[in-house]
């Protein structure tokens, strides 16, 4: 313990001797969680439309206000043929072409039914999807209107109304920040502590000081574990600055127990840590060690379920995502903080991570040799 201490001392020392360094160690995750939220919107709006109305009824023109008056759409072009509409969609201008026939109100009141085309540009996979199923949304809100105006009532008076009341559980409000705040954070952890952790033993062997340690008489896990535990806490202070920042700007906060959460977080960033040591003692420079920590680092986000559902991925990318660490650490994030789930709930991630962490240490000290 007395070799640790020491060594603890000195780590530390060589931290915050570089005050930049140590700045943009709290400032750049402070900057980024305030500005990903508010960029990675999940809320598709301003989708640019073009309208080719042949009808030009009074029917035509209130479903045209009705889709504008929705505030998803930008009417961007009203043309006379679905022609002069389509050079808008390859000039990039528009999104979506509605295209409404002639005859639409007379077959809508006489015929009580009526097609109406929809094109949608799907350079854009998930604009096309949403702006498709906005506009669906809002033509069937439109068709129920209609319906309900032309059926008369005295004849359905008889039959009983059921109305139907949705309740959202955990965001109620669908706020998208609600859901992917959390796992922003998981990421800016990952990254700060596997970046620091990886660059460290590399870093004295560029310098030539890792001669010195090797020559004294400490032992291989003394010396991983004084090269971890620093960075560990670091970690911990800035996962909390997180956590306050997420409460003050956005107004969440951790419906479930703070003592699981950061029983979580402890385990976790041993294994986080315990891969960037072991990346560090494998390689020579430290270009080598942020190329190889960069690969690995967006291999975890895009298979951590993130941005993309692990449910909706192939079943080869749902088997990788099993050695996935920063996949178990999201799920826990919004377990807890958004369901208000237990230790017995985020136990079996406990026990993935754990160990990740006895594997990926105990690699990294049989790896670091004393000796050339």
């Amino acid at each position: 313990m007395r070799t640790l201490r020491f060594l603890l001392k000195k780590e530390f020392r060589q931290i915050f001797r570089d005050k930049a360094i140590v700045a943009l160690i709290f400032f750049m995750p402070c900057i980024q969680l305030i500005v990903m939220p508010l960029a990675a919107d999940y809320e598709v709006r301003n989708v640019n439309l073009a309208v080719v109305d042949h009808d030009k009824s009074p029917y035509s023109q209130k479903l045209i206000s009705k889709v504008i008056a929705s505030g998803y759409f930008r009417l961007q072009g009203y043309n006379s043929s679905f022609h002069e509409a389509f050079k808008l969609i390859e000039s990039d201008k528009t999104d979506l072409i509605l295209e409404i026939p002639q005859g639409f109100e007379r077959n809508l009141i006489r015929e009580d039914k009526q097609r109406l085309f929809v094109a949608v540009n799907a350079i854009n996979g998930t604009k096309a999807n949403l702006g498709g199923s906005y506009l669906s949304s809002i033509i069937g809100a439109f068709n129920a209107d209609m319906r309900m105006q032309l059926v008369q009532q005295p004849r359905y008076s008889q039959f009983p109304v059921i109305d139907i009341v949705a309740s959202n559980w955990f965001n109620p409000v669908l706020n998208y920040k609600v859901f992917i705040v959390p796992g922003i954070l998981a990421i800016l952890v990952t990254m700060v502590g596997g970046f620091l952790s990886a660059l460290n033993i590399v870093k004295e062997k560029e310098i030539g000081t890792i001669e010195q340690i090797n020559v004294t008489p400490i032992k291989k896990h003394i010396f991983i574990l004084g090269k971890l535990i620093p960075f560990w806490v670091l970690a911990i202070i800035i996962f909390t600055i997180g956590l306050i920042l997420a409460r003050v700007i956005y107004g969440i906060a951790p419906v479930g127990s703070l003592l699981t959460l950061y029983l979580f977080i402890a385990v976790y960033l041993l294994t986080v840590l315990g891969f960037g040591l072991l990346v560090s003692t494998l390689c020579d420079t430290q270009q080598q060690a942020m190329f190889i920590m960069f690969f690995f680092m967006m291999v975890f986000i895009l298979l951590g379920g993130l941005f993309t559902s692990i449910d909706s991925m192939p079943d080869w990318a749902k088997f990788i995502t099993r050695f996935n660490p920063v996949r178990y650490m999201i799920e826990v994030m919004r377990m807890i903080i958004l369901k208000g789930s237990g230790l017995k709930d985020v136990l079996p991630h406990l026990a993935a991570v754990s160990a990740m962490a006895v594997v990926l240490n105990g690699w990294a000290i049989l790896n670091y040799k004393k000796t050339n």
